[in-house]
């Protein structure tokens, strides 16, 4: 059994999590601002994490196994959690992004379609990018960027920064790979873009050589974690299923299920395209995870099941 804090923990798959790991036998606590109350049989604090001084009330004498970081954003809330846990936590656990990938956000300026940091469009690995050893923000030859792509990636590149310049703990980074499945619990809405556009019959808009990208399906998410938290690893870890469909698969994955044929519209270069159409390489290696010990499913395995539990936003 192990003490475990779940920071977030009240949506998608990090309810998930929570509920397996209790299940597990774990004593878990979720500490978040009040949203939701959580599963029979766990602990919740309340405090805002971005308060330092309410976080530390919340947490009074406490100390923890291990931490999951579910809403871990900027280096500003980095830096808060690793003075916080700093002596409280034998192993943490943020749950990043494959965007601190992306080659379109990377300080220094976007790179030439269909590369990627340290290679051209082969998935990358852990190696490809070590946060740690990138400049600060504004630093490399391009303003911190106000669009919502790029302030992503950055804040996450730059969170996990923080926690490996100067460790304070055991950390571990788990570079999930896009998250689908779900149903309505799926808040982003992007497999829904492709179920009510298909099943409209209203034309997708791709690029004309889209990029391959990396899935992965909401419980195997939560259980990824899990796993995790069992494991002694630390460093950066990509967490993503078998299988890197490109968005043309993934169309014609949903128009299996929706029973007509998919519409296309290409747009031109630099143009904004459908969700998951990529003019650059944008898949993951998952052989660190696998050589570790943990077994992923294939994408083409769940998602015919993940698109049939999507809903049609007028429906």
């Amino acid at each position: 059994m192990k003490r475990i804090l779940v920071i977030g923990g009240s949506r998608y798959f990090g309810k998930t999590l929570v509920t397996r790991a209790r299940e597990a036998g774990d004593e878990v606590t979720v500490l978040n601002r009040g949203s939701g109350a959580p599963p029979h049989g766990v602990d919740r604090l309340v405090a805002d994490r971005d308060d330092e001084e309410a976080l530390r009330a919340a947490l009074g004498p406490r100390d923890f196994d291990v931490v999951v970081d579910q809403v871990c954003y900027t280096p500003l809330q980095a830096a808060v959690a690793r003075r916080v846990f700093a002596g409280r936590t034998g192993r943490y656990v943020m749950t990043s992004t494959m965007e601190v990938y992306d080659p379109a956000t990377l300080p220094g300026g976007p790179v030439a379609p269909g590369t990627a940091p340290g290679t051209a469009s082969v998935p990358v690995t852990e190696a490809s990018l070590d946060p740690a050893r990138m400049p600060l923000p504004g630093a490399a030859g391009r303003a911190p960027g106000p669009w919502p792509a790029y302030v992503y990636a950055e804040g996450k590149r730059q969170a996990e920064a923080v926690f490996l310049r100067d460790p304070a703990f055991p950390y571990v980074s788990v570079r999930a790979a896009h998250v689908l499945g779900g149903g309505p619990a799926e808040f982003t809405g992007r497999l829904a873009h492709y179920v009510d556009r298909i099943g409209a019959g209203t034309p997708v808009d791709v690029h004309r050589a889209p990029y391959a990208t990396s899935f992965i399906h909401h419980h195997e998410m939560a259980e990824f974690l899990r796993w995790t938290v069992e494991q002694t690893f630390t460093g950066p870890v990509n967490a993503a299923s078998h299988g890197a469909p490109d968005v043309i698969a993934l169309c014609e994955a949903v128009a299996a299920r929706a029973g007509r044929r998919p519409r296309y519209r290409v747009v031109g270069a630099g143009a904004a395209a459908s969700p998951f159409s990529f003019d650059r390489a944008y898949a993951m290696d998952n052989g660190r995870a696998s050589d570790l010990g943990f077994g992923f499913g294939h994408v083409t395995d769940w998602l015919p099941g993940a698109i049939a539990e999507t809903p049609h936003a007028a429906g």
